[in-house]
């Protein structure tokens, strides 16, 4: 009895500083949500228990004065305004702790911004109809979204900068992006000069020349270098396919854990992996096979 009273005080604190190795090292997981019929529920993403971040894929048309067009593929239709039952499932999540956030563009659509005056027109829009502004039409119904992620990928990086700026601008917003690993990104390099993005999380997939391949991370550990050290963001994700079928080309499951993730950890401000997407996620048990160890 005695002797472990004499030890107490030392195993507290290496309890403490246990917990606070954990706490530290450990990682969030992003996802992407919307884009399947199949991938279940927004509710059901949240309730896994995997995620910090679901990203609603996508405002697919927007800017040039375009009407904009929300695409939920086979969740619901817009139109008919039936995706206003997301609403609560948005709510399930967020009273979870997780951010939801709208994500625009994506890799096919019409979209693109002709001036400032265009951005802070989108900003409004976005504002007013899925954030914390009083629209009349909120596609998603009255729940409010945590923020917008831009997802840019046509190569016209025109006045997101403006865009970026004029969200930030109402109030809290939060901003996230998922550029290619390529750097600069084609499409979002001067937004992303803003210093205005809270997560950035890059996809290092579909792109060979700075990705993992054939046992060698010396290119995606030199593309994630160039990132963290030349623009300025709250945290740095890295992009992963959830599974084979889900991107041309990624990191597998095995060398996320071993090689690329210890390799990059401690450079810059790491937050964790995105994951594209749900429904890979769900086929292939990707993030759950790797939530203890991202």
């Amino acid at each position: 009895m005695a002797a472990n009273l004499k030890w107490a005080p030392v195993l507290a604190l290496l309890v403490v500083v246990a917990a606070m190795v954990g706490t530290t090292s450990a990682g969030n997981i992003a996802v992407y949500w919307g884009q399947n019929g199949n991938e279940g529920s927004l509710a059901d993403a949240c309730n896994s228990g995997l995620y910090a971040y679901v990203n609603i894929a996508f405002l697919t048309t927007f800017g040039n004065g375009q009407t904009p067009v929300l695409n939920l593929a086979g969740h619901c239709d817009p139109g008919s305004g039936s995706c206003t039952g997301q609403s609560s499932d948005i709510q399930t999540c967020q009273s979870l702790g997780i951010k939801v956030l709208l994500s625009i563009g994506g890799a096919s659509g019409s979209y693109g911004l002709s001036s400032t005056d265009d951005a802070n027109s989108v900003a409004d829009y976005l504002w007013d109809n899925f954030l914390g502004g009083s629209g009349s039409s909120r596609p998603l119904g009255a729940a409010v979204l945590d923020g917008i992620d831009f997802d840019i990928e046509n190569g016209q990086s025109a006045h997101y900068d403006d865009l970026a700026n004029a969200l930030k601008g109402k109030g809290s917003v939060l901003l996230t992006a998922a550029p290619q690993c390529p750097y600069p990104d084609a499409s979002l390099g001067p937004a992303l000069q803003t210093g205005q993005f809270d997560n950035v999380w890059i996809q290092f997939y579909n792109n060979p020349g700075c990705a993992y391949a054939n046992g060698d991370d010396t290119n995606l550990v030199n593309a994630w270098n160039t990132w963290t050290s030349s623009i300025t963001a709250g945290s740095f994700y890295l992009g992963v396919p959830a599974s084979p079928q889900a991107a041309g080309s990624g990191t597998s499951t095995p060398a996320l854990t071993g090689t690329v993730i210890p390799a990059i950890r401690g450079i810059g401000n790491y937050g964790g992996i995105m994951v594209w997407d749900r429904f890979n996620d769900v086929q292939n048990n990707y993030s759950s096979q790797v939530k203890g160890s991202v």
